[in-house]
């Protein structure tokens, strides 16, 4: 187990989350697991969860061992102040559990879907999954190649309006300074 793959299962909760239970005994309900985040600070942000009649929202930090807690010194980082959940593979310290809610995923995660994952990271294939492709259904590239039209231009339509709130509005400028970023882009790559 890596502490980026316990991300990736947390984020897109591929766990039983059937009954949840923190460590020490409490009903546990994710609402939503929160934004992943890439910078320093903890793992997930502005997440929501309910214990047991009580609904709290703040972020979420995961570790293997919930000794790292201690080994990365959250304790004196005003950055975890606000957490409402720590999420480990395995409970190594279950004292630290009274102070902080926390849930253990170790046995909540399907041994198949672990197995698959070691396969796929010991790969000597470029991309490890591409001898699965065939099997992939003519719907689901589809909806895939859609999904990803649909992100791009969301992308794309973030920019424009940053640069309209930028230019207070103004559209003309606005395309001057998506013309020229476009330029600045091709230059840098080497395309003109």
């Amino acid at each position: 187990m890596t502490e980026r793959l316990l991300q990736f299962i947390w984020q897109f909760q591929y766990y039983n989350n059937k009954e949840l239970r923190l460590d020490s005994g409490e009903n546990l309900q994710v609402i939503s697991p929160g934004q992943h985040n890439l910078h320093q600070g903890p793992d997930f942000l502005e997440a929501k969860i309910k214990i047991d009649d009580t609904i709290l929202a703040g972020n979420i930090e995961l570790h293997i061992q919930a000794c790292d807690w201690h080994k990365h010194a959250h304790e004196g980082d005003k950055n975890y102040n606000n957490i409402i959940l720590h999420v480990v593979w395995n409970n190594d310290e279950p004292e630290l559990a009274k102070n902080i809610p926390t849930i253990s995923l170790e046995n909540r995660v399907s041994k198949f879907l672990l197995s698959r994952y070691d396969e796929l990271m010991r790969s000597s294939l470029f991309v490890p999954c591409e001898k699965m492709l065939s099997q992939v259904k003519e719907l689901v590239w589809a909806s895939w190649k859609q999904r990803l039209l649909v992100e791009r231009l969301q992308r794309k339509s973030e920019t424009v309006q940053e640069y309209l709130e930028q230019n207070q509005y103004h559209w003309e400028e606005t395309f001057w300074w998506m013309l020229a970023k476009k330029f600045r882009d091709q230059s840098e790559c080497g395309s003109i």
